[in-house]
């Protein structure tokens, strides 16, 4: 099992750990500060710096065959440190930022368009969100007026955990139809924008949706006779 420190701060950039096994293609450490790929958030990149001084890439961060372990993924031939080795994890801050940025937004695109999801993904200071709007009329103006006025509230981002069973009995609270979030462990993570949106997410994103920037409305796709699919972009924001 992995410490996933993201979960609790986002912000947090490196952490010491230690190498608790070795996978074909990268290392399970038993913390780390790297998100791996899931609900269409791409994993971190970054590097892993040993007790030497020497550095490893890290070029992508998945799951690994244990649910619980977070792996990171070296280059093609790049030695792993040995079992027990200490490693500080760096992520690559600047990519991870824009994402959360991107996330957070999507959310807020969510209040913005009160339609089922049908899927989407975070970019890299972008991203698009899959809507099942059936005939409504969508602008790209209104709805970037309406999203950067939510932005403009400089709302509070939170998380906090409820159980399965008070999911259950607030199935509401679960927007995405193609990504449901994981039951099983007890309980779900959710994240509020305070006073705009609730649901449930185990992706990064800022704390402040000030953070985010300015957002513009890129595209507006018909994807079937009732799915549209809004992408949006989001303008320079330093960390």
């Amino acid at each position: 099992m992995t410490d996933p420190l993201f979960r609790e701060d986002a912000y947090l950039r490196e952490a010491e750990a230690v190498v608790a096994a070795v996978e074909p293609g990268g290392l399970v450490l038993d913390r780390t500060v790297f998100y791996p790929q899931g609900g269409g958030q791409p994993g971190d990149r970054g590097e892993l710096v040993l007790d030497d001084g020497s550095r490893l890439a890290v070029i992508n961060t998945i799951y690994g065959s244990d649910r619980g372990a977070i792996l990171h993924v070296l280059p093609d031939g790049a030695p792993p440190p040995a079992l027990g080795a200490r490693v500080v994890a760096r992520i690559d801050w600047d990519l991870r930022f824009r994402r959360m940025r991107a996330h957070t937004a999507l959310h807020l695109l969510t209040a913005v368009l009160p339609y089922p999801v049908t899927g989407g993904s975070v970019g890299d200071a972008e991203g698009r969100l899959d809507f099942d709007s059936g005939e409504a009329a969508l602008d790209k103006a209104e709805i970037a007026e309406k999203l950067n006025a939510l932005i403009a509230r400089d709302a509070a981002v939170r998380t906090r955990w409820i159980s399965d069973d008070e999911l259950a009995a607030n199935p509401g609270l679960v927007k995405t139809m193609s990504v449901k979030p994981p039951t099983g462990t007890g309980r779900v993570r959710l994240v509020e924008i305070e006073g705009i949106d609730l649901q449930p997410c185990g992706g990064t994103h800022v704390r402040r949706t000030a953070e985010i920037g300015l957002a513009a409305v890129s595209g507006i796709e018909k994807k079937g006779r009732i799915n549209r699919r809004v992408r949006i972009a989001l303008s320079r924001s330093e960390a």
